[in-house]
């Protein structure tokens, strides 16, 4: 391999993982609390263990929303509806603890001030149509496609839980090939193994990565132990927010460490992270860079950021500094403006839990548009 050349991988679950099942629930709480109450506060998390749901969590609302009854909705969705699963939507016991956010964050939020300190970061490239590292958009491509196949009884041996992972090798910061693939996924006891490599090969795999993509050697690993029988929350314990690799970049660029499901709007760590996002995005889209990354920074209690950072990896057409000062010119970056611009209070989160927050265009999420781009162009 030269000195210009490297392999980046990343990394995508599916639905029925899991710490994505935890993900779901937050998210499905946080949505039925906006359907009734478009100002109520909610940091919600959840733990999931064999035969345990577990919701805990600082919730402010005039209205009553019915936990156990989401959290099992949710789970029969994600497909845990046969008890040989070691985990079902019904048989399993669930416990909430739940108190109203503190009045001292309140202070804050009120007036609105953003929610929490903290750093946020937001990024795009132009590798992929969607604007995202191609490795994660290939990774989550997969994932979906695992789902697709247990969700149509096309592959009647699936079961919830799966996992995915692309290698992709760059040369002078563009992508060439998918060097390996790895997927994973739990099935009945009686599948065979080679008939799942087969499946899997032909209907996930050969159907997501493109031929012209595909290194000459692209190494193929499915289910690598031979064996996944036992998955979900009887294998593994699955808790909110610890797959934040997979809901951002995978990887790629930096974190500020927040996640994002289970928070309400005024929670920086969800909607900075989606304005980040929205920034860079719209900066790549309007030519002005090949590559942009965006922090913000917040302190609770103050509106504005109280630092913004662009990087464009030396690919931007302007400096930095006047990007910079274009956002800070043209876009209100406060809790409320972000709220308002990306038009935040609406029951969409249950379906950013899975499968990235970033990338996904035509499902509603405003942060992927491109309507700004004329902004940072016309300079």
């Amino acid at each position: 391999m030269t000195d210009n050349s490297y392999l980046f991988t990343s990394e995508s679950v599916t639905e029925g993982h899991p710490d994505k099942i935890c993900d779901q629930i937050s998210d499905a709480i946080l949505d039925e609390v906006i359907k009734l109450d478009r100002n109520g506060r909610v940091a919600c998390e959840t733990l999931t263990t064999r035969g345990l749901i577990f919701v805990a969590g600082e919730i402010t609302t005039d209205n009553y929303v019915d936990i156990p009854d989401v959290a099992r909705n949710l789970i029969k969705e994600t497909g845990y509806t046969d008890t040989s699963y070691g985990f079902h939507y019904n048989d399993s016991a669930i416990i909430t603890s739940i108190q109203n956010q503190s009045p001292d964050i309140a202070l804050g939020v009120d007036k609105g001030g953003a929610g929490d300190q903290g750093m946020m970061f937001g990024y795009a490239t132009d590798e992929t149509p969607e604007l995202m590292p191609l490795p994660i958009s290939l990774a989550h491509r997969l994932a979906r496609q695992l789902s697709f196949l247990r969700k149509n009884n096309e592959l009647d041996y699936l079961r919830p839980d799966g996992k995915s992972q692309v290698t992709v090798l760059y040369r002078n910061n563009i992508p060439c090939s998918v060097e390996s693939v790895v997927l994973s996924t739990q099935h009945d006891p009686e599948a065979k193994h080679k008939k799942i490599v087969s499946d899997l090969t032909e209907f996930a795999i050969d159907k997501i990565i493109p031929a012209d993509l595909r290194g000459k050697k692209m190494k193929v690993f499915v289910n690598p132990t031979g064996r996944f029988v036992i998955g979900g929350p009887q294998a593994d314990t699955g808790v909110t927010g610890r797959k934040i690799i997979v809901d951002t970049y995978g990887g790629v660029g930096s974190h500020g460490g927040g996640c994002f499901s289970g928070k309400d709007p005024t929670k920086v760590d969800r909607s900075a992270s989606y304005m980040a996002r929205y920034l860079a995005k719209n900066v790549v889209a309007s030519g002005a860079a090949k590559r942009c990354e965006i922090q913000l920074a917040y302190v609770i209690g103050v509106a504005q950021p109280i630092s913004i950072m662009v990087d464009t990896r030396g690919t931007g057409i302007l400096p930095d500094s006047e990007i910079v000062s274009i956002i800070r010119k043209n876009f209100d970056l406060s809790p409320a403006g972000i709220i308002s611009k990306l038009n935040l209070l609406r029951p969409i989160f249950k379906k950013t839990a899975c499968y990235g927050h970033f990338g996904r265009e035509n499902e509603g999420f405003k942060w992927e548009e491109k309507d700004s781009a004329s902004i940072f162009r016309k300079f």
